[in-house]
């Protein structure tokens, strides 16, 4: 099963206004941010991270409900986790 997770961005790479760095539940891994409007997206901006791209910008309450319910599915959310925790595109 595919998942997108809602993860905060911490910081926009320098040099690469199409990169950035999320947080997700305390994981912190590059993604491409490419697909959305880069000028209005920044640090602080929540995103659904699927296959290490930003896919949409949500808000800060959908993020939460989003986490709530992805926590609620158990082992899919946990292999989604770890394989984020594996991915490098940096």
């Amino acid at each position: 099963m595919c998942l997108g997770i809602p993860g905060e961005i911490v910081e926009i790479k320098a040099g690469h206004d199409d990169l950035a760095i999320v947080d997700v539940v305390g994981v912190r891994r590059v993604i491409n941010i490419g697909l959305l409007d880069v000028d209005q997206t920044g640090v602080g901006d929540w995103v659904l991270v699927h296959v290490g791209f930003a896919m949409s910008k949500i808000d800060e309450a959908e993020a939460a409900a989003t986490l709530t319910l992805l926590t609620g599915l158990g082992q899919a959310y946990t292999d989604e986790l770890q394989a984020l925790a594996e991915s490098d595109i940096s």
